[in-house]
């Protein structure tokens, strides 16, 4: 072994887990539909002063079914699913194009809490993505008329200029539009609910649906071994 490597061992077991108080949490109290306690716990987080607790993994599988995830940012949680936006023609979108299916993982460390989602994956209509694009920052608009996404890049230099003639045209045009934004919707199979335990008794809640159409009757809860 290398002394670089054994630096990097002892500094990796002298890292500390959930050195925090941590809340409980009674699975028999909680709601028969998941979105009302992700709703809940998600305000928890902001409270507990979580860094950019709307930050999600998004796992997708490509054409060779081999699984590939990113960090992406959470757009809305509402009856439908988890929502995220990003390029049609990006990895992750023709990843989607070709199997809509996707995972998505929250963890909020402040709380040794996490929460994971799974489902089939759908493309909101044209007018939400287009809306959506609108609702974002100047210069998250100037990212995505940059475009191009998870193409080789040639040089710094060519980023560099393109993303200033886009800066440039984002201030210019707040409501341009990028035909290749898309806004998803993750609609939502399985959802589990972990809240880490100093002692490791850590309790899992899985949310199973059964029939969409029976609303919240469709949610089957189930404990989960840690």
């Amino acid at each position: 072994m290398t002394d670089a490597h054994q630096n990097f061992l002892d500094l990796l077991h002298t890292q500390r887990v959930w050195d925090v108080e941590l809340p409980g949490f009674d699975p028999a109290a909680a709601p028969p539909a998941p979105l009302p306690l992700f709703h809940s716990w998600f305000a928890e987080a902001v409270a507990a002063g979580q860094v950019e607790p709307h930050t999600m993994s998004l796992a997708t599988v490509d054409a060779e079914g081999r699984p590939d995830v990113r960090t992406v940012m959470l757009h809305d949680a509402d009856e439908r699913g988890w929502h995220f936006a990003t390029h049609r023609t990006s990895a992750k979108g023709r990843q989607l194009a070709a199997r809509p299916y996707a995972a998505l993982g929250f963890y909020w460390p402040a709380q040794a809490r996490q929460v994971r989602v799974r489902g089939p994956v759908t493309e909101c209509t044209p007018a939400e993505s287009r809306a959506d694009l609108r609702a974002r920052s100047t210069g998250a608009l100037a990212s995505a008329l940059t475009g191009s996404q998870s193409e080789v890049l040639g040089s710094r230099e060519e980023l560099d200029r393109t993303a200033d003639a886009a800066r440039e045209r984002a201030r210019a045009e707040p409501d341009a539009e990028v035909a290749s934004w898309t806004r998803y919707v993750a609609e939502p199979q399985e959802v589990e609910f972990f809240q880490g335990d100093a002692a490791r008794r850590h309790v899992r809640l899985r949310y199973r649906r059964t029939d969409p159409a029976r609303g919240d009757a469709a949610w089957v809860r189930e404990l989960l071994w840690p």
